[in-house]
């Protein structure tokens, strides 16, 4: 869908504040969770090889941001998340998930340990009013603050093998005193900066399989800052990149996409999250028991699926062994970087090991599968 300033909009659609930009560069539009986000600039693929091959930059200022300050912040987030909070040490992020009672996936989310006693927790935007209305009641008992920083925070995500090398020239930039440097900055770890004097919360994290940093910082900041990244980058290929590369370079790096491969209905352990459930912490935590108890027997499981050719399946197609259906296509998509059909799947236990031979129905025709252990790529660390 295309965009431009003259069209009339639904009151309740969102914009982000770098809109305008994407909408001078060409980009086409589509709605997500109420957002007018890019899909891309005129080449998904182009922009997921920029990605893999040298940077590229995502406007990713839909996600929801939830500030959680206060005495007891940590006995909240350690209730209130199935992770393990205590041990996150200063400047550190944490992936995790936020359950419901039967340890239903409400969210995927990263907690970020910003300073004593203050935590950012980052949610998907399709989930930003659960997130919200979930944490908010679980606060109930604990001195604790939280606050949603979403309507006031801008978040830009430059990914690639040459980012670290982007935000290093990029002018304006200034690291605070007594943090780390940029190339000091460990995966999962933070920094905090300066840009032209406005506070910038960088990253080491990313969607994308890459290398790469995503920085938050105020809306009214995110175009001079979106400017100032592209023109330090454009020697080393950065180019932007919209929802629809992101989404296949998620897909590569086998990262689950909330409404896909995670929701209400799915355990984590049928995810293949058991690790971001933490039954070794102290006390209680929402969805503790149902967790421990596990998905019922027979509960399908996520896999990955490999296939030869160009025709990929896609969410919702059945996955067959014999022709008897044993399971259901969440994601898949021709892999751009392996030239080959990749899917993630939920399927029967006994199908997935891998190197187990299955079929799945593209549109009437069997298309021969293998199950292959997550992730499809993987990056070189340097």
């Amino acid at each position: 869908m295309s965009d431009s300033p003259a069209q009339e909009r639904p009151s309740d659609e969102r914009l982000s504040p770098l809109h305008q930009i994407h909408v001078d560069g060409g980009a086409t539009f589509t709605d997500f969770a109420g957002w007018q986000m890019p899909v891309s600039y005129g080449s998904d693929l182009a922009e997921h090889h920029a990605v893999r091959n040298a940077a590229g930059m995502f406007d990713i200022s839909h996600m929801a941001e939830i500030g959680v300050t206060g005495p007891q912040a940590i006995e909240f987030l350690e209730y209130a998340l199935a992770g393990k909070m205590s041990n996150l040490a200063l400047m550190q992020a944490k992936y995790s998930l936020l359950l419901d009672e039967n340890a239903g996936i409400i969210d995927d989310l990263i907690v970020y340990h910003n300073a004593e006693g203050e935590y950012l927790i980052v949610a998907n935007a399709g989930n930003h009013d659960p997130v919200v209305e979930a944490l908010t009641a679980r606060a109930a008992g604990f001195d604790v603050r939280v606050e949603d920083r979403s309507d006031t925070t801008a978040l830009i995500a430059v990914q690639g093998p040459r980012a670290l090398e982007i935000l290093e020239v990029t002018d304006g930039f200034e690291i605070m005193d007594g943090q780390a440097s940029l190339r000091d900055v460990k995966y999962y770890w933070t920094t905090a900066a300066r840009f032209n004097g406005n506070s910038v919360y960088i990253a080491r994290t990313g969607y994308t399989g890459e290398d790469g940093f995503e920085l938050y910082l105020d809306t009214k900041d995110a175009p001079e800052l979106w400017h100032a990244l592209m023109r330090a980058g454009e020697p080393f290929g950065l180019i932007p990149a919209g929802l629809a590369s992101r989404d296949t370079l998620r897909l590569e790096a086998g990262m689950p996409l909330y409404g896909h491969e995670l929701g209400r209905d799915i355990l984590p352990a049928q995810a293949g999250l058991a690790r971001a459930v933490h039954f070794t912490k102290d006390g209680d935590f929402v969805g503790r028991a149902a967790a421990e108890a596990g998905p019922p027997a027979g509960a399908r499981v996520l896999v990955g699926l490999t296939s030869e050719g160009r025709r990929a399946g896609r969410a919702g197609y059945p996955v067959l062994h014999e022709g008897a259906v044993v399971g259901t296509v969440t994601s898949g998509a021709l892999s751009p970087t392996l030239g080959h059909p990749i899917a993630m799947a939920f399927v029967d236990p006994e199908f997935s090991a891998p190197g187990t031979d299955l079929d799945i129905d593209v549109r009437g025709t069997s298309v021969p599968t293998t199950v292959t252990a997550l992730p499809f790529y993987k990056r070189e660390k340097n």
